[in-house]
Formats: C-alpha cells, sequence, structure tokens
C-alpha cells in the first residue's frame, strides 16, 4: 500500500506574532489546501534582516521530510520589481522573495532550478501591494504542497539574486543566546594542528564538545548543530563580551602558523 504524502508546509517571517499577518498566511494556505500542515520555523527574524533569515532557513531545512515547502518571507521590496520565486533544491520546495534569502541553499545544494513566479492564476485576487506574503506567496505555496509542479508557475531563471558571502572565516550569525557562528566548517579544519581563533583581539583556543563543558567566563570554541564552528561562553553572551556583530573576521591560526 503506497503511503500518502502529508503537505508540509513551513513558514519562516519576520511578521512577528503580536499583528494578524501570520494568521492571514497561514488562512491563505488553508483556502487553497486544507489539508496542509503548517509548521512555524520563526516570525520573530529581526525586520528586514534577509542574512538573519538566510541563516535561519538553512539551519532548519533539512529537518524536514521531502517534499516539503519552505514559505520564506523576509521582503523589504515588497511590491517593487523584485520577483517572486519557487525554488527546487535537493528534496525541498521554496517559495519567496528574489533578495538573496536564499543565498545559503544555492550554495548548500548547487544542483536547483529557481522559477520566476508569473502564473497570476495562482495568486489571490487583487494582491496588496503590502502584502505578497498572504496573496502570491501563500497560495503558490499551497499549491505546491498538492503536488503542482514548480514549472507550472513561471520561467527558469538563472541570475536569483544572491548577497555576497565572506571565502574567509567570518562570523555570519549571532544566535538568541550570544553564540557567535562562524562560517567555518569542518572540511576547513585541521583539529590535529591544535588551531586557534582570534576575534577582536581575544583569542580562543579552548575546544570542548558541549557548552557545560566549558570552564566559566572563558570563551569557547564549539560545532554548533547547523555545522558550523561557534564561539560561545557558559550561561552569557559571548558576542556581548567580544563586542562582535556579524561580518566580524576570524583569524584562524594553527601552531605551525598556518
Amino acid at each position: 500500500m503506497k503511503t500518502r504524502r502529508v503537505p508540509v508546509i513551513t513558514l519562516l517571517t519576520d511578521f512577528g506574532t503580536s499583528d494578524y499577518f501570520v494568521g492571514a498566511v497561514k488562512g491563505a494556505i488553508l483556502s487553497v489546501n486544507p489539508a496542509a500542515v503548517i509548521v512555524d520555523i520563526t516570525h520573530e527574524i529581526p525586520p528586514q534582516d534577509v542574512e538573519t533569515a538566510a541563516f535561519t532557513l538553512l539551519a532548519a531545512y533539512e529537518t524536514f521530510p521531502p517534499g516539503t515547502v519552505h514559505f520564506a518571507v523576509v521582503d523589504p521590496g515588497v511590491g517593487s520589481e523584485r520577483r517572486a520565486i519557487v525554488v527546487k533544491a535537493g528534496k525541498w520546495l521554496f517559495v519567496g522573495p528574489d533578495n538573496g534569502l536564499f543565498t545559503y541553499i544555492y550554495d548548500r545544494e548547487p544542483s536547483h532550478q529557481t522559477f520566476h513566479v508569473t502564473a497570476e492564476k495562482y495568486f489571490r485576487p487583487s494582491p496588496s501591494t503590502t502584502f505578497h506574503g498572504r496573496d502570491i506567496f501563500a497560495p503558490v505555496a499551497a499549491t505546491l504542497s498538492k503536488g503542482v509542479k514548480p514549472e507550472a508557475f513561471g520561467p527558469l531563471i538563472a541570475d536569483e539574486v544572491r548577497f555576497a558571502t565572506s571565502t574567509t572565516p567570518t562570523i555570519i550569525h549571532i544566535d538568541h543566546f550570544g553564540n557567535c557562528i562562524t562560517n567555518i566548517t569542518r572540511d576547513l579544519f585541521d583539529s590535529s594542528k591544535q588551531p586557534t581563533l582570534l576575534v577582536k583581539r581575544k583569542v580562543i583556543d579552548t575546544f570542548v564538545d558541549f557548552y557545560g563543558a566549558a570552564p566559566p567566563n572563558t570563551l569557547v570554541a564549539i560545532w554548533g548543530s547547523a555545522g558550523f564552528l561557534e564561539i560561545s561562553v557558559n550561561g552569557k553572551s559571548a558576542a556581548k563580551i567580544l563586542g562582535a556583530k556579524r561580518g566580524d573576521p576570524v583569524i584562524l591560526r594553527t601552531q605551525k602558523g598556518t
């Protein structure tokens, strides 16, 4: 007996939860696909912060089952000429604005395909120029969850908007706890050379396997759940102690000076 796929749609926005926006998006989705299972990743992305949204999406998307539709809308350009897109990447689908929000997905899933959403028949009637999340992206996501192919929404494009990503060690995200997540991955890291990190003139040379193993008030490095090397302090904010922010450089050194 063939198992019926459950239509999962995730939501990631900067809408907050004190207004009607999230509820309206869910209503628009359910109006098209009442069987959809809607999962909130977060609605607390700082307003208009596309880079934080991009990292959060990267950290979460692979945990969902194949076929999941990821609705991601942090959209400073709503109502402008910026494109609405559908991205088919790996086993998942993504819906949102073409403003760089899917940059890390493009890097992680290089064989992705991106489609410019132009088929207005899938939109809500008379879309608002200020709420494409409800009137364009929500019904498109819901229609995708019913099995309609990405090709149905518009032409394939190859010039997606991406924000610049650093090729050198850098802090790419600071989480709710003040952990500083770098772009250093295990494949770029040789633990046999006893490395140290230098951030804001402070040396981090203690590596731990879990937060509780860190000595009190000590900056440590730890492999975080998103697969990147983090700088942390047990029970405190490493970002505040360092005075660090996203984009700050991280100098990676080894005992051999390489």
